[in-house]
């Protein structure tokens, strides 16, 4: 079971791109053979850990909120199923190093062919596909859809910049010339695609480097510097990609409350406000959102009151995690997944700064934790793939890299 645990695991950041519902069935069953090893070698102390207890009671207090509110109960039973995937990734599968380095060289692939496929779209007008730029300007790359940048970081990290942190430790001025190249074409390449949160989230990544590499502090800053001359470029190599980062940015900013964003978070706000114990159930937001009961502002945040965009201004989903998760089960279940998150990146880090001379893969792991988890941000819906599978990948695999001796010895043995 655990050889065919990890065929399926390793094939998950292509499968991401293209290839969604099998993504979701992939997750789903490691979680099923994971659940059964667990049976069958009737060990369950993995369910020690500060994390699945965050996460068991999250998942509880989402179930009793869909109960009361009378829908999306079996997707909120089903949801579980993340979390015993990240714990047959972290005890189960990625234990193994082999597994780990097929992976990461899996992820370096997945990262080189998003670049590449940024490029061509870029220099030709249309991806391999025939698809040029989404209509507000970003870049697809080799996709369909705007999703080129978030996958971009989400391998970069654990595929790419390893290698950078190698070539800057070990190769004196010309492996750190390197180093620099290769992080300024990945600024490069996120300021081409033009999608706002991806490129912070890399400026994110690489600043938390800058600070715990001393080797890549110069390499960083340049790549930053560098990066800084592209955006200011852009209005001549790339029109599109200015008025996406620069000019939209601003104004979301100077008027974030009529923002499509504030929007959502405001009435995201607002219904947390109105059901601040058990939320609105599963998915609650989108089933919620053309409300006009919903329709105010946050008088106690600074908010006038005013319809916000009405049900013009709704989405699927809040667009932030920890809303998305107060608006499902109300204040306790937002505070049960920062706990969760609290408990992923205490475990994630522990010891990670000291061994990230040496260890490089596993300082990318944590520093992905921090980019995902971290609050003050705008994402996608942790209930639908990519995001999920991006996201769970992410936290199994840094939790399986801490060293056994950090957290309860990994589960062994073949079935």
């Amino acid at each position: 079971m655990r050889r065919i645990a990890t065929g399926l695991v390793i094939p998950m950041p292509l499968l991401l791109l293209y290839a969604l519902a099998p993504a979701e069935i992939v997750m789903t069953a490691v979680a099923v053979l994971f659940v059964a090893h667990c049976l069958l070698r009737r060990d369950w102390t993995w369910l020690r850990q500060g994390w699945v207890v965050a996460a068991a009671l999250l998942w509880a207090q989402i179930v009793l909120a869909s109960l009361l509110a009378g829908h999306g109960v079996m997707q909120a039973v089903a949801f579980m199923r993340y979390f015993v995937f990240v714990a047959a990734l972290q005890h189960w599968v990625l234990p193994d190093p082999r597994t780990r380095r097929v992976l990461a060289r899996a992820y370096g692939a997945v990262a080189i062919w998003l670049v590449a496929g940024c490029w061509q779209q870029y220099l030709c007008g249309r991806n391999f596909m025939g698809y040029g730029r989404w209509a507000d300007g970003a870049l697809l790359g080799p996709l369909w859809a705007p999703r080129a940048g978030h996958a971009l970081v989400m391998t970069a990290l654990p595929g790419l910049f390893p290698l950078a942190i190698d070539l800057a430790r070990r190769d004196g001025a010309r492996g750190r010339l390197m180093a620099g190249a290769l992080l300024l074409g990945l600024v490069v390449t996120m300021v081409l695609i033009a999608q706002r949160m991806p490129l912070l989230h890399l400026l994110l990544a690489m600043g938390l480097c800058g600070l715990l590499v001393p080797r890549l502090r110069a390499v960083v800053g340049a790549a930053v510097a560098l990066g800084a001359g592209a955006v200011a470029l852009s209005p001549l190599l790339a029109p599109q990609a200015y008025h996406k980062l620069v000019l939209n940015f601003v104004a979301h900013m100077q008027g974030f409350a009529d923002s499509p964003y504030g929007m959502l978070f405001i009435r995201a706000g607002v219904m947390i406000a109105r059901h601040p114990w058990f939320g609105l159930g599963f998915d609650g937001f989108r089933h919620a959102c053309p409300d006009p009961a919903y329709f105010h502002g946050l008088p106690g945040l600074g908010v006038r009151e005013g319809v916000h965009g009405a049900a013009v201004g709704c989405n699927l989903h809040p667009h932030n995690f920890y809303l998305l998760m107060g608006t499902m089960g109300g204040v306790p279940a937002m505070v049960l997944f920062a706990a969760f998150a609290a408990c992923v990146l205490a475990r994630a880090w522990r010891g990670g700064a000291a061994t990230a001379p040496c260890d490089p893969q596993r300082l990318m792991l944590a520093v992905a934790c921090v980019v995902v988890l971290w609050p003050l941000q705008s994402t996608s819906s942790l209930l639908t793939q990519p995001t999920a599978g991006w996201l769970f990948m992410a936290i199994g695999w840094a939790l399986a890299r801490v060293p056994p001796a950090s957290h309860l010895q990994p589960l062994r043995g073949r079935d």
